[in-house]
């Protein structure tokens, strides 16, 4: 019996991958560039981003203040939330996914896919919020990122995405505040 269920659920995997709803990712890089054009569209009335360039430093003492036990442990200390624990991982409205350090916005809606791996994932960024660098923590050679203004850690980008980047920028969900469209 969970041999036929094994077997059908390989027989179903090229259907998946070829569904449009898996994935509601753009078709071209000009639709991703038209998108991350957009971003503004989506930030809530009143809202005024902090300025990209002006990078916000903070003591632990302040960060502490700023932010909750968990977001300290991910955006201050490189920490990673378990999987499948944020609530923004199933967050589809209309709006933007900001740094819940500075909320500098990161990413759109537009942006997020579901991936599958529990994380709040998206294949593309806002131009400018993040900047990356290696991580070697586990012996092999990943793609950290942080907030481009407050230096916070949100995740890992890996190479598995949908088309046409191909790229998942895995975050931290507790690493995030989502703003609604209003």
């Amino acid at each position: 019996m969970k041999r036929r269920a094994i077997l059908s659920a390989l027989l179903a995997l090229p259907a998946l991958a070829a569904s449009p709803c898996l994935f509601a990712a753009p078709r071209s890089n000009a639709d991703i560039e038209a998108m991350r054009a957009r971003w503004r569209e989506f930030v809530p009335a009143g809202f005024t981003p902090p300025e990209a360039g002006s990078e916000l430093e903070l003591d632990d003492k302040q960060w502490r203040a700023r932010l909750t036990d968990a977001q300290f442990r991910v955006l201050r200390d490189d920490g990673t939330e378990r999987a499948f624990t944020s609530p923004l991982n199933d967050e589809k409205r209309p709006g933007i996914f900001a740094c819940a350090g500075c909320e500098l916005p990161l990413f759109t809606t537009e942006m997020k896919y579901d991936s599958g791996t529990g994380w709040p994932s998206f294949f593309t960024t806002i131009p400018g919020a993040l900047k990356t660098k290696r991580d070697y923590k586990y012996g092999w050679t990943r793609i950290e990122y942080h907030c481009a203004r407050c230096g916070g850690h949100q995740g890992h980008v890996f190479d598995d995405g949908p088309a046409p980047t191909r790229e998942r920028w895995c975050n931290n969900g507790v690493a995030l505040q989502f703003m609604a469209a209003s």
